[in-house]
């Protein structure tokens, strides 16, 4: 069995696996890359594989780090079964068309850039109608169902607990008379989400493809946060003040409507109460329209809630609406928003700001101290949300410089991953402990640490693949085999060729100023000037070589 290792390798988003085993190729998930424009750049790349030789898909989750290049996929042809869990095929129903028309809105605003600078217009990654299209290649699952995709091949999903439909994916491969077990972990929940269940405990694995975003941290408990939560609101609405959340529209909205719900039940202390008590006088405004419709899928799949969520739908109690909730469809509410003078809670995404409604939000807040922006998810590098978090003064949003005055916050105990300590318990679960680890959906600094743990209690070998590379694994071992010569990375070799053409450009400008001015004087000797003209032949020698 090889591995090639197309997306979150030593990052955190575009994650992409090519897996060749038993005579077929197939991958597991199919990201969008985030963050940074050389990261984004990927994206446009073509994929690192014949589409045409993968015989299925199997796909971990909705998130569009995940499941993002799908549409692309379609678009390139491929027309084979992607296998998922309903929650997630219901959920990329929404999502991936959202997507799609963010991708053209997105190519627009370039377009027009590019018009002005006299280039030629290019096309979206993929439109709203490719990604509707794609939608028909989806097979549901459900949890803990063993499905044979091909008489070598058996895939069984287990609840991850990272979001609704949010899988732990087991792959069972028989390959020359030996069956070998992987486990793909996709992204795994913090074991204390509202609404969803704790992760699945797998048993057995031999190899096992493991995610590490929150591997050298640990998460604040759940009444922490909480408590937290109500002191942030509390203190900048009586300021007078908004309170503008940054999340991603499916999986966080939810839990955050949820939270809100539940904070009165928690505790009877009275300066609580008293808090929460304007909490709920003040308006609450979920400002996406994809949020709306996910939380008519959580609704629809309400048998994957935790047994406490289900009880409560049972009572009459819905956990996802309370008094003074109300949700903005069109761009006009939006707008609406920005225009009142009463405080007000916005949550809205992007989680990360790049794209979307809560782009608005933060020019209208951004500037104003009264105002908090508080953040509950990962950011990653490169994203407008992590250099907001990491203490940014100024910004550029539509191309106006903002001002960073208002209050950031940042409670990492909402993030829907699992932390250090989780990450191990989830490796210290298994009864038969996989013989190789392999790390992946991790900066750097996260799985360095994290492997390093794993060395230190369990002995079991870890391996840290980079973008690209290819592992054979085989027999308890997991060898790198060779690395892909990818288009992003030829295309950032071309950039820095001519980069460094413009800086000795430069240089030479430099040096005739101080030839001229320095250097080649009335007092400058004739020797010294063959020798600084053989020099300047000698550098237009290999000019000359190099455009030959």
């Amino acid at each position: 069995m090889n591995i090639t290792f197309l997306g979150a390798s030593e990052g955190v988003t575009g994650s992409n696996f090519l897996v060749e085993a038993a005579g077929k190729k197939f991958l597991v998930d199919c990201g969008l890359f985030q963050g940074t424009s050389k990261e984004e750049e990927k994206n446009y790349d073509e994929f690192a594989f014949d589409i045409n030789e993968i015989d299925f898909m199997l796909l971990t989750h909705a998130h569009i780090d995940h499941s993002g290049r799908i549409p692309k996929l379609y678009v390139d042809g491929y027309r084979k079964p992607i296998y998922a869990t309903k929650a997630t095929c219901d959920l990329c129903e929404i999502m991936l068309p959202d997507s799609g028309h963010i991708q053209e809105m997105e190519v627009e605003w370039k377009n027009r850039k590019r018009q002005r600078e006299g280039k030629s217009a290019y096309p979206p990654l993929y439109t709203a109608e490719d990604a509707l299209k794609s939608i028909e290649l989806f097979k549901p699952v459900k949890y803990s169902e063993l499905v044979d995709v091909d008489e070598n091949i058996t895939v069984r999903f287990n609840d991850a607990g990272h979001m609704l439909g949010s899988a732990i994916i087991e792959v069972w491969i028989t390959e020359n008379g030996k069956t070998e077990k992987i486990v793909f972990s996709g992204d795994l929940g913090n074991n204390d989400i509202p609404l969803l269940a704790s992760p699945t405990m797998i048993e057995t694995a031999d190899y096992l493809v493991m995610e590490s975003t929150y591997g050298n941290r640990l998460h604040m408990r759940n009444d922490d946060k909480a408590e937290m939560f109500l002191n942030i609101v509390y203190d900048t609405i009586k300021r007078g003040g908004n309170v503008v959340i940054p999340s991603f529209a499916v999986g966080r909205t939810q839990e955050i409507l949820y939270e809100l719900n539940k904070i009165k039940e928690n505790t009877k202390d009275e300066s609580f109460i008293n808090k929460y008590r304007l909490l709920m006088e003040t308006p609450v405004y979920v400002d996406s329209p994809l949020a709306i419709s996910a939380t008519e899928v959580f609704k629809k799949n309400e048998d994957l809630f935790d047994d406490d969520v289900k009880a409560e739908i049972e009572s009459g109690d819905n956990p996802l609406e309370f008094q003074g909730l109300q949700f903005t469809k069109t761009a006009e509410e939006s707008k609406a928003l920005n225009e009142s003078e009463e405080p007000c809670i916005i949550i809205s995404a992007s989680g990360m700001c790049d794209v979307g409604r809560i782009k608005h939000h933060l020019k209208h807040n951004l500037w104003n101290s009264n105002n908090t922006i508080l953040f509950v998810g990962y950011q990653a590098v490169g994203t407008l949300g992590r250099k907001i978090v990491e203490g940014a003064k100024k910004v550029k949003l539509f191309g106006e410089e903002i001002a960073v005055n208002a209050r950031i916050e940042y409670i990492e105990g909402y993030s829907g991953h699992a932390d250090q300590e989780w990450l191990m318990n989830f490796i210290y679960s298994f009864i038969q402990k996989p013989k190789q680890i392999i790390l992946v959906h991790g900066e750097r600094n996260s799985q360095l640490e994290l492997k390093e743990k794993i060395l230190e209690n369990t002995d079991i070998p870890v391996t840290i693949p980079k973008y690209g590379e290819i592992y054979k694994v085989e027999n308890n071992e997991v060898e790198l085999q060779g690395r892909l010569e990818l288009e992003s990375e030829k295309r950032a070799q071309k950039i820095e060729v001519i980069n460094r053409v413009k800086m000795l450009r430069d240089e030479v400008t430099d040096m005739e100023e101080i030839l001229r001015n320095e250097i080649l004087t009335e007092d400058t000797k004739e020797n010294e000037i063959n020798s600084i003209t053989l020099k300047l032949k000698e550098i237009e020698k290999i000019i000359v070589s190099i455009i030959e």
